[in-house]
């Protein structure tokens, strides 16, 4: 199965959104975009969803989401049971939240990071496994009963 990358922002992401495509889309990945597509004011939760939608439906594949803090979209995400979205602003937590946490979203704050630094968690965001072990256990209890 071919791994898809859903990415959904609002239109502070929109132009952040673009250029992770676009570099994304240079290393051959296949990407879902599920908007927005301008910078037209539009509310996060209408982008947040399908992506955590996607995601949900098929297993182990990760997504990226962006507004201008990071987090209405984050908050959005984390609402659907199977999601560990991780709002993340530097390299380092990328990978932690990768590593201990088993994140299958990333959520970055646009109005707060360079491209640069997106490009770079997105990097290690997705080439970074989760370590299991203790991590496992802890993750285990986020489920809400």
């Amino acid at each position: 199965m071919k791994k898809i990358i859903p990415i959904g922002s609002d239109h502070a992401g929109f132009s952040l959104k673009e250029k992770i495509i676009k570099h994304l889309q240079s290393k051959g990945l296949e990407i879902k975009d599920f908007g927005c597509y301008s910078t037209e004011s539009i509310d996060y939760p209408d982008y947040g969803h399908p992506v955590a939608s996607f995601i949900e439906k098929n297993k182990g594949h990760l997504g990226i989401i962006i507004c201008g803090s990071g987090n209405g979209i984050n908050m959005t995400a984390n609402k659907h049971q199977k999601i560990r979205s991780a709002l993340c602003w530097k390299k380092e937590i990328a990978v932690l939240a990768r590593e201990h946490n088993d994140a299958n979203i990333l959520a970055l704050p646009a109005r707060f990071i360079s491209e640069k630094e997106a490009k770079e968690m997105v990097d290690v965001f997705f080439s970074t496994s989760f370590e299991g072990g203790r991590h496992k256990k802890r993750v285990e209890k986020i489920k809400c009963n």
